[in-house]
């Protein structure tokens, strides 16, 4: 079972053996048996090692000898899934690496996942004399992070994995363009992340279906649109529900669910020109709003209204911030309720939630909008919080909150009662998430 950008992913070549991967390390002492194992499963965790005491070089002379044992012990034959990833070693030279995918990239592998630490001392360049095509027709799943490869000798590679599923990708810096062959008839899942001279992505894989993207806007072009139906774009720089909105209908113009994540928006989301019709699940996350304080939030409305059989929206705002247009700062609170915004109806919509909801009068009024435009609402949740950022792990106690974020949290109840409580028709339940008693006991 794989967990990839909040898409679940089950596949026959992610189905790894738990007590295989534990063996690799209790079987150093067994060298006869190593070479029963078809998953080699390597990372500090499954070796057993401990990095509690952050000595780096030690830990890396460790990793080394215990992947070296057991890959030297190790047959060869039956592997089906190899996974190496070396971090925190930052120093791993490229001769240990290539050794070890000599004896592990055999005949019959379906999983083949190299990560080193995006700040390795040494460079690796991806060994594709390593790989034949006899070795690449039964590989099902490639997951590549902080390697030197170039867009030419990827597509190479990957015309040869006719039997590809899933492609992950990151940090490859020396990417510019990415292209995927139409060969690859299977390939369901694409997934890039943080490729910094990436310039475009090309796809011609028929039957791709997930597609996840980390970094700043690119040129997107997706040759089968209809088969897309999840697509995660997040973006490190601004503007991202901007691009998603001008460019995505026309993309994937039969989408089911929708991820979005901007860092900041300096600009409002226009209109949007196409319209995703199929659109079920639609989730925004804003990072850091306060770097865009006079964002408008009502203009996320543009969404909702080229989404006419959305049935669940999501807000999130990562970081709660006291905003200049607060409701409460308007001495004509009947003010709030004049603004003009489309009528279109939202028939399908029935969950919505807001994390990290505050005063200002445009979340207020984009709530209400919804309040009086989705008449078959069922659901809505507004958190005056971090959402599911509100505790420590998995512990009871808070994370820490500046005074202005605890008061703009009681600004925000205020607001709540005052503007929204009173619109909720008695056929939506409203639920209402703020932080502890504790945390609220400090007066505005």
């Amino acid at each position: 079972m794989y967990l990839y950008a909040g898409f679940t992913l089950s596949h026959t070549c992610s189905h790894a053996n738990e007590r295989g991967c534990l063996c690799c390390w209790c079987l150093v002492g067994i060298s006869p048996l190593l070479g029963l194992f078809p998953n080699l499963i390597f990372d500090i965790e499954t070796l057993g090692i401990n990095d509690d005491d952050h000595k780096i070089d030690e830990i890396t002379t460790d990793f080394i000898s215990r992947v070296d044992h057991i890959m030297e012990n190790h047959s060869g034959i039956g592997v089906k899934i190899f996974r190496l990833r070396t971090y925190p070693c930052d120093n791993v030279h490229p001769s240990y690496v290539d050794r070890w995918l000599q004896v592990a990239i055999t005949p019959g592998i379906q999983e083949f996942e190299l990560q080193m630490p995006w700040q390795n001392k040494i460079e690796y360049n991806f060994p594709c004399s390593l790989l034949s095509i006899g070795f690449l027709s039964s590989l099902k799943c490639v997951h590549l992070t902080s390697f030197h490869i170039t867009g030419e000798e990827l597509c190479s590679f990957l015309s040869k994995s006719l039997a590809l599923e899933q492609l992950d990708l990151a940090d490859c810096s020396d990417i510019v363009r990415l292209e995927i062959p139409s060969v690859l008839l299977h390939l369901n899942f694409l997934q890039v992340q943080e490729c910094v001279m990436l310039e475009l992505i090309e796809s011609g894989a028929p039957n791709l279906s997930l597609f996840c993207y980390t970094g700043r806007p690119i040129h997107i072009s997706l040759g089968y649109p209809l088969q897309l139906t999840h697509i995660q774009m997040n973006s490190s720089e601004s503007n991202m529900l901007y691009y998603a909105s001008t460019k995505l209908p026309s993309v994937a113009p039969n989408l089911r669910a929708l991820f979005l994540t901007s860092r900041f928006e300096f600009v409002d989301a226009p209109m949007v020109p196409g319209k995703f019709m199929h659109l079920k699940y639609l989730e925004i996350v804003l990072v850091q709003p306060d770097r865009s304080p006079d964002y408008d939030f009502c203009s996320l409305v543009s969404f909702l209204d080229g989404s006419p059989s959305l049935v669940t929206f999501i807000l999130r705002i990562e970081f709660p911030v006291t905003r200049h247009d607060s409701i409460i700062e308007y001495p004509d609170y009947s003010s709030v309720h004049r603004r003009f915004l489309p009528q279109q109806r939202h028939d399908n919509l029935k969950n919505v939630l807001i994390t990290g909801f505050c005063s200002s009068k445009s979340m207020v009024e984009l709530t209400n909008h919804i309040l009086g435009s989705a008449p078959a609402l069922e659901y809505l949740t507004l958190d005056t919080s971090r959402g599911h950022e509100r505790k420590i792990g998995k512990s009871l106690i808070c994370k820490h909150m500046p005074e202005e974020v605890l008061v703009e949290v009681q600004r925000a109840r205020f607001a709540i009662s005052r503007y929204v409580e009173g619109n909720v028709p008695s056929t939506v339940n409203l639920r209402l998430i703020e932080p502890c008693s504790k945390c609220l006991s400090y007066r505005v």
